[in-house]
């Protein structure tokens, strides 16, 4: 059985983030065109469906480190900041947007509250990632 761990993350999240476009349950906000996804970044992403992509980088998060709360996440999509003369220093990204993630992913059934725990990804989203990387595992092979 080909799992989230046999196959390329790159290629499992793009593929994901085609099928998540598919869910009325996740769209981006209105700001998330205009929105940083940090303090260490200089402008907004310049990808068109960049929201999908990081939905789909959370749930690949959580299916292998876990249940995690949105501070957690922040620091795993954080980077070094810019301090002119002084020393960059490792900042997280933000929480906003890995809460908002969240609560779209949950409302859409891939991810299922865990108390005290933050986040972790339920039985259908493992579904959803362990049959998408079935499908990049079977691509990679042909």
């Amino acid at each position: 059985m080909v799992t989230v761990y046999d196959v390329p993350a790159e290629a499992l999240i793009l593929k994901t983030a085609q099928k998540l476009k598919e869910n009325p349950n996740i769209v981006p906000p209105e700001w998330a065109e205009f929105v940083k996804t940090g303090r260490h970044t200089e402008k907004a992403p310049c990808q068109e469906d960049w929201w999908y992509n990081r939905a789909a980088s959370i749930m690949r998060k959580l299916y292998v480190k876990g249940p995690m709360g949105s501070s957690k996440l922040a620091a795993e999509y954080g980077g070094y900041a810019d301090k002119g003369s002084m020393p960059n220093r490792a900042v997280k990204g933000s929480r906003n947007i890995a809460r908002k993630c969240m609560m779209q992913l949950e409302a859409a059934g891939y991810l299922v509250s865990k108390d005290k725990e933050g986040r972790a990804i339920s039985p259908a989203g493992q579904s959803l990632l362990d049959n998408t990387a079935k499908e990049v595992y079977d691509e990679m092979k042909a």
